[in-house]
């Protein structure tokens, strides 16, 4: 965007320099990496795109199983497949593969011809929530009869999935439409372009399945528009913490080429009123400035934007919000629970597309030393959070005492097996557990190792070559879901939400390990 202003809160991730939620995870797990951010326009026609994209899948597994797997390396229980030296895998899942051979001519001959078809109209491309393909200006193409809503990510890819959740709910309860951008880069390199919350996650199911209907901004406005469209917005993060006095910062607007005039959201949003350990703002506090009556008394003094010196007003058209993230039903901890209306409403309908489902099933197999045909087994997935969570170490006495050991993990994992027995009849071996973490000391693999456990490094997989950096950590989190026993970290946001899509998704038995000081998961 030309002639951005250097104000605090328009650029970078994120400028706070106040923590996230106390079992957020401020640095996800190894995190993957994004292909080119290209806008893909995807027919609001669910049930023929599945058809066409599965027909597509199978063609593009054994793409990517002859050009692979054939070379496949494998040390003791670490799967690894080749890098592509820095090119794209040969796997078009968009690409419609021939799905029968034509007969002989003479054959056709003999067959009688069927009768001209009427020609059928072709169906429309763009989302029934805009008025057409993407704009210059996002203006043109919001209707008139639709009110909209979006906000900003500004954290780790795992708490941006929960952002744009409670953006979606909040939507659901206000009678608006969200508009969701983009997933930006945060611990994977600032070069990494931006991936489409649309190449992560199956849109077109979601609408269907959820009941609410979303819309990517990539189908409002044109990524390569060059146009700054000015946008009235409340600033909620000034009315929840007293540490920072600005709205949170987001790259995401530069992204879309919007110049944001905020207004100060009034303080009885915030859930505890002048407490500054919690940071949370309430659902419907928050939709009650989406309707006129609230919004008349709470506004007339607007910030003015960083590039046209815009004094506007929060627009009623498009609402938005600068950051989510904190924005909760009853508790800061909502998503732990099961009433969590996010977690009910919203991310239990937010399912893989089938092209990461597809990849995630054959790394599953080839750690597992299956035949790449084979059924997917039942297996256990474990994540186990270190890295800057020694940072939160501070009741133990010694370094070494703040996480679980092994053994600890292991007997979560005899836990979980068990419950499954019990309840499932399903018997998983150790050497059906497969194992994520950010854990860099080669002596506590080795103990992985023995314990029979598998996993995927993605290093020397070549993941992020073959696929883009954006990649390992969505296939580790994928390869997570689809397991039928779960263990995690406690206070993680990627454990906690790989536990609710096992719990949901899979009827599956879960765990998560308590840490923090010597004997803490003792039970």
């Amino acid at each position: 965007m030309s002639g951005k202003a250097a104000n605090a809160y328009t650029h970078g991730r994120s400028h706070s320099s106040v923590p996230l939620l106390p079992y957020a995870d401020t640095t996800p797990p190894p995190t993957p990496s994004s292909r080119s951010f290209a806008p893909r326009y995807m027919p609001y026609f669910a049930p023929k795109r599945r058809l066409v994209i599965t027909a597509c899948l199978s063609l593009a597994a054994i793409v990517l199983v002859t050009l692979s797997f054939t070379t496949l390396a494998t040390h003791e229980r670490v799967f690894a497949v080749p890098a592509y030296e820095h090119s794209q895998p040969q796997v078009d899942v968009d690409a419609r593969p021939p799905i029968s051979v034509n007969p002989p001519l003479e054959v056709l001959a003999d067959e009688p011809q069927p009768e001209d078809e009427p020609e059928l109209e072709p169906e429309p491309t763009y989302s029934p929530y805009v008025l057409g393909p993407p704009t210059q200006s996002f203006r043109d193409n919001l209707r008139n009869d639709t009110k909209y809503i979006t906000s900003w990510i500004s954290a780790g890819w795992t708490n941006d999935i929960m952002t744009y959740a409670n953006l979606i709910y909040l939507g659901s309860i206000t009678d608006r439409v969200p508009v969701v951008g983009m997933f930006t880069p945060s611990h994977i390199g600032g070069d990494v372009p931006p991936i489409a919350f649309g190449e992560v996650f199956d849109v077109p199911r979601f609408n269907e399945e959820s009941g609410i209907q979303i819309v990517e901004w990539h189908e409002v406005k044109d990524p390569e528009s060059e146009v700054v469209d000015d946008l009235g917005c409340w600033n909620v993060w000034e009315a929840v913490q007293y540490n920072e006095h600005h709205p949170r910062g987001s790259s995401v607007p530069d992204w879309l080429k919007l110049d944001i005039s905020y207004t100060k959201a009034p303080n009885w949003i915030k859930l505890i009123p002048d407490y500054p350990h919690d940071m949370c703002s309430t659902f419907w506090s928050l939709a009650r400035l989406s309707f006129p009556e609230e919004r008349a008394k709470n506004i007339g003094n607007p910030l003015p934007s960083p590039v046209h010196n815009a004094a506007l007003d929060p627009d009623e058209h498009m609402l938005c919000y600068d950051y989510l993230y904190y924005a909760c039903a009853q508790q800061s901890t909502d998503l732990e629970h099961d009433y969590a209306p996010t977690w009910r409403y919203v991310m239990r309908y937010l399912r893989w597309t089938e092209r990461i489902e597809t990849i995630a099933g054959l790394y599953v197999r080839q750690v597992f030393g299956l035949p790449l045909e084979a059924e997917l087994p039942p297996y256990i997935a474990v994540h186990v959070r270190h890295g800057d969570f020694a940072n939160w170490c501070w009741a133990a006495e010694k370094p070494e005492d703040c996480f679980a050991p092994l053994p600890v993990i292991a007997r979560r994992v005899s836990e979980v097996q068990e419950e499954l027995r019990q309840r499932k009849g399903v018997d998983i071996p150790m050497t059906r557990v497969i194992i994520t973490s950010d854990e860099t000391d080669p002596a506590w693999w080795e103990e992985v190792r023995a314990l029979g456990w598998h996993t995927i490094d993605h290093k020397a997989a070549g993941t992020a070559e073959a696929f883009g950096r954006w990649y390992p950590v969505i296939l580790d989190a994928a390869i997570q879901s689809g397991a039928l026993g779960f263990v995690g970290t406690d206070r993680s946001t990627y454990s906690i939400v790989s536990r609710r899509r096992v719990e949901t998704w899979n009827d599956g038995a879960t765990r998560m390990v308590l840490w923090g000081y010597k004997g803490a998961d003792d039970h």
